[in-house]
């Protein structure tokens, strides 16, 4: 099977180096002719057989005092551990990796250290290792350990991978800054646009309808016993529980005021005003296209509770679309100013991160939505308004009744059959409504073709002021929705708003967008104007403070 040169026994204490060995008078081999000139061969331990100490669970040595010159040159040093019951064997030989060794091929003799590795063969298991170009490298045997050279390896590898792994991570985390850069300067830039009119909804204290009044003074009106000094002008609007006025806000004992918007509950209609100063109440609700609160106060010798907030001159979506015409880019700004508003009611955190608690309007319509002077949507009316607490019950949630305008209400609202389960659902009530109001904006808008009056959602395929009952005829049994006619799509950005609308009024609730997607959808769209390239809105007819019919 295998053949041995001349060796000799020598004393494992002091073995002579290999050119003393050579000088040996007793070691021809080392200067046989058949032998390269310029090469030795591998010279190895050669132990037939041998009683081993080693465990097989470190490195050990073969204890072979026994060395050898291999006979051939392409033979190399190979060790053979046996663990049998009684005692361990190791056996060290050279061999030609060419052919079989008890019916194995060597595959690790290029190494310079001898790693055992466990083999099965003629039946039994063995732990066998091969080496070469190191004198004796069969002598130290190493189980379950790689030599310093593959450890080397493992690391250059790691290394090498490292820097494709970090540019990976970089690549990504610019793309994300970036995208969250691009989001902010598209939404900045359309403000500034309409912005010549207000450069700010806050601002210092000004004459009457010079802007929008949004209170630089709110945390500092008096908030004590005594009320404000409110001078009450004319009424705004008036809805089923409260009206509203248009007020002077007097500042200083000067003739300077502020200009404020003053809802008035009666006495009896106290549980909507606490709820809706309780949402006001909450500071994460602010937001640019949430109405600004400024405080709430009891009025007890008129018996009266009253909510002031910021003043809007625009007044009511409701009545700026009965009045104008606008552009495409008007129902951009219009429409994505909504959908931002609704998005931030729903988060449960703020948009600089810090935890909030959701909210849903149930009463989204367009006679509850303002239209600042910038051209953007302000969300006001919380009388109905819920806080989507983790402490509420589904009992609690099953308590809050069917509320809501019967024109405006989803589909699951109508049937009263929401998910109590999920509070979710309650948030995809608002975005049916909101796909309504997007129809509405939508129906005046120039890019569409010919635009008619304005009509309100379903027009007057029911009465002006319809009952659940009939609701419930059109949306349930009937799946009618508002009219999108052909012509509408063939503006790119339009066509978009109507697909978004009718994903948001899809008669599954979970199956409808979420508001945080439709701002996404229109930050899509932002550039698609290609029908309506006027500047700014047509006016139907002049626009005054008069009384509104809405809530």
């Amino acid at each position: 099977m295998y053949s041995k040169t001349l060796t000799t026994e020598l004393p494992s204490v002091a073995q002579p180096s290999i050119t003393e060995w050579c000088r040996h008078p007793l070691t021809p081999s080392c200067f046989s002719t058949d032998l390269p000139a310029n090469r030795l061969n591998n010279l190895c331990k050669f132990c037939d057989l041998k009683t081993s100490d080693c465990d097989g669970k470190s490195e050990c040595l073969t204890n072979c005092n026994i060395t050898s010159t291999c006979a051939l040159e392409e033979e190399v040093c190979v060790s053979i551990w046996r663990k049998k019951e009684n005692n361990n064997t190791v056996e060290t030989l050279c061999h030609d990796p060419s052919k079989k060794l008890y019916g194995l091929f060597l595959t690790d003799y290029n190494n310079t250290k001898c790693v055992m590795k466990e083999k099965v063969s003629q039946g039994s298991s063995i732990h066998i290792c091969s080496c070469s170009n190191e004198e004796e490298c069969n002598e130290i045997l190493f189980f379950h350990t790689h030599p310093p050279e593959d450890v080397q390896v493992d690391w250059v590898i790691l290394i090498s991978l490292l820097p494709l792994l970090v540019l990976a991570v970089l690549v990504i985390t610019i793309f994300y800054m970036y995208r969250v850069y691009r989001r902010r300067q598209l939404q900045s830039k359309k403000l500034r646009h309409k912005d010549q009119l207000d450069h700010s909804d806050t601002g210092p204290i000004m004459p009457d309808d010079r802007s929008d009044s949004s209170s630089t003074h709110a945390n500092n009106l008096n908030h004590n016993m005594e009320p404000l000094p409110i001078e009450l002008d004319v009424q705004v609007g008036k809805g089923r529980f409260a009206e509203v006025y248009k007020a002077k806000l007097k500042q200083s004992p000067s003739e300077q005021f502020e200009t404020v918007a003053v809802k008035i509950f009666p006495e009896e209609e106290y549980a909507s005003w606490k709820n809706e100063k309780d949402i006001f109440s909450d500071m994460n609700l602010k937001h640019e296209n949430i109405l600004h609160f400024l405080t709430a106060e009891t009025r007890k010798v008129q018996k009266q509770y009253w909510l002031i907030t910021a003043y809007h001159p625009r007044g009511n979506l409701q009545e700026y679309l009965t009045r104008h015409i606008i552009t495409w880019q008007d129902l951009w700004l219009l429409g994505e100013s909504l959908a931002r508003a609704v998005a931030h009611l729903h988060s449960d955190h703020t948009p600089c991160g810090r935890p909030k608690v959701p909210i849903v309007h149930r009463d989204l319509k367009s006679s509850n939505i303002l239209v600042k002077k910038n051209l953007t949507c302000c969300l006001c009316d919380f009388g109905l308004a819920l806080r989507l607490d983790n402490s509420l019950s589904v009992d609690d949630l099953a308590n809050s009744g069917q509320v809501g305008t019967a024109r405006y209400m989803a589909p699951e609202v109508l049937e009263s059959r929401i998910n109590l389960e999920n509070t979710e659902s309650f948030k995809q009530t608002d975005v049916y409504s909101m796909a309504l109001v997007l129809w509405e904006i939508t129906s005046r808008c120039n890019a569409i073709g010919e635009v008619k009056d304005y009509e309100p959602p379903f027009g007057s395929k029911v009465r002006e002021h319809p009952c659940v009952e009939s609701m419930k005829d059109n949306v349930l049994r009937d799946r009618e929705r508002p009219e999108i006619p052909n012509s509408w799509v063939n503006h790119q950005g339009i066509q978009m708003v109507c697909s978004t609308i009718t994903e948001c009024w899809d008669h599954d609730p979970e199956a409808r967008l979420t508001a945080q997607c439709v701002v996404e959808r229109f930050g899509e769209t932002e550039h698609l104007d290609k029908l309506s390239t006027r500047s700014c809105s047509e006016e139907k007819i002049p626009e005054d403070c008069s009384v509104s019919d809405g809530k």
